[in-house]
């Protein structure tokens, strides 16, 4: 049992880091993909954001999907078809072959459902804090440590190796045939959960009316909606900044612009399991950090850290008009820090408030969530700024409503029912208890 439950975190964990290196991989060869295809600062945004489209549904769906036939095999098929499509995007001879390989491709961002649901099908309650936070922690930073650092390093400038002279394809080929191969190995590896039983009653337990029903609670509706200003901001960021170092600053060297595109991802990558932490002692010290949330510690840790974001965006902007671009990494490592801190603290109050639909309140806030991702590149590279800093306080402009939305619903009187208020569909006449959840 023991070597079941490592074997699935190691597997599950190799799975999320290279789904992450997969999915940002084309954000250090931004510049040599621009030249290929003749695209405008404008055009990557585009790509940047295709990059996310197809993530948040492909999140909502895999969760069932998993639940019923496993993860082995919606891991093993999952990884297989986004491999092939990155090595179909290495050899795109067009922008249009380009832009649909890579939208297929970005699939490999659902990887974090699956992983979340491998990994609690096999360890115990008391554990699961820690097995999902190193899983997310290290997955998460696959768009640091593997898209920004180590890319470039391996395809550089430079390459002119096997089947390829273009890094930015060989760099697709090669990590798609590498998905393929962890794909293969997943399926006739992996197991799907601890016993029979357990399988059992996951396979079970999902129903459509259940998730409806949790979906729009009020709870659920305003952690999906600070989902999408915390971890969807991280996807538009982990796929924007090396264009925003280039393109703003000058910063030609896809080494350098890379690595300091870089300290965003690892802080908003490593960084995460502080918010949890944090959330956890304040709920258990009884912390009163903002007393308009009187006695709701959880959720006043939380409307602090997304108030945290907005301002380090804001701060972002300010930084980067000065034209000191160390200034304006250090901008976007607290951007990245706040980032962090917020998932953190969301997915330590999904279980504390749901905690017997845990699982489905998971898919939703991460599915939901990951659309910022694709809406955010279009802000900052809209060719209506008068340049590429001012995009990162309008976005925080955007974020007010969000903030409005989880300071009511963070109110006591409101909070206290945020299980079982909502809109749109009344209780079913049976609910089934999800699975557990971890972070993202």
């Amino acid at each position: 049992m023991m070597e079941g439950k490592w074997r699935t975190l190691v597997l599950a964990t190799v799975m999320f880091n290279l789904g992450f290196v997969i999915w940002f991989s084309f954000a250090p060869f931004t510049g040599g993909i621009a030249d290929e295809f003749g695209l405008s600062v404008a055009d990557l945004a585009v790509v940047s954001s295709a990059a996310v489209i197809a993530v948040p549904l492909g999140r909502i769906v895999i969760g069932p999907l998993t639940d019923k036939y496993g993860a082995p095999a919606t891991a093993g098929v999952t990884m297989v078809v986004v491999g092939t499509f990155a090595v179909i995007s290495a050899f795109a001879a067009t922008y249009e072959v380009f832009i649909g390989s890579r939208v297929v491709a970005s699939l490999s961002g659902i990887t974090f459902v699956i992983g979340i649901q491998h990994v609690s099908e096999w360890f115990e309650e008391e554990n699961l804090g820690l097995a999902e936070g190193i899983f997310a922690g290290v997955g998460n930073a696959g768009a640091g440590l593997g898209a920004y650092f180590t890319l470039p390093r391996i395809f550089g400038e430079g390459w002119n190796g096997p089947l390829f002279a273009t890094n930015w394809r060989a760099a697709f080929f090669y990590t798609g045939a590498l998905a393929v191969l962890v794909g293969v190995v997943y399926f006739l590896v992996g197991e799907a959960a601890k016993s029979d039983a357990k399988r059992r009653a996951t396979r079970e337990s999902a129903g459509v009316r259940e998730w409806l029903y949790i979906a729009t609670r009020y709870g659920a509706v305003a952690l999906s909606a600070a989902y999408v200003m915390t971890f969807g901001l991280e996807l538009a960021m982990n796929g924007w900044l090396g264009t925003y170092y280039r393109e703003a600053f000058g910063q030609g060297d896809v080494v350098v612009a890379a690595t300091f595109a870089a300290t965003f991802s690892v802080a908003a990558g490593l960084l995460r399991p502080i918010g949890g932490y944090v959330s956890d002692v304040v709920a258990r010290n009884e912390t009163e950090l903002l007393p308009w949330f009187d006695g709701r510690y959880r959720e006043q840790w939380t409307f602090a850290t997304l108030v945290f974001v907005v301002c380090a965006m804001v701060g972002m902007t300010a930084a980067g008009l000065t034209g000191n671009v160390y200034l304006a990494v250090a901008a976007g490592f607290l951007v990245g820090l706040g980032c962090a801190f917020a998932e953190g603290a969301i997915f330590a109050q999904v279980p504390a408030m749901f905690p017997d639909s845990s699982g489905s309140v998971t898919g939703v806030v991460g599915g939901i969530g990951s659309s910022g991702g694709s809406l955010y590149p279009l802000i900052f590279g809209a060719a209506l700024l008068p340049n590429l800093h001012v995009g990162y306080a309008v976005a925080a402009a955007t974020m007010a409503p969000i903030l409005a939305l989880t300071a009511w619903v963070f109110r006591p009187h409101v909070a206290e029912r945020a299980t079982t208020g909502g809109w749109l569909v009344d209780a079913p006449e049976r609910t089934e208890p999800a699975s557990p959840a971890g972070d993202d």
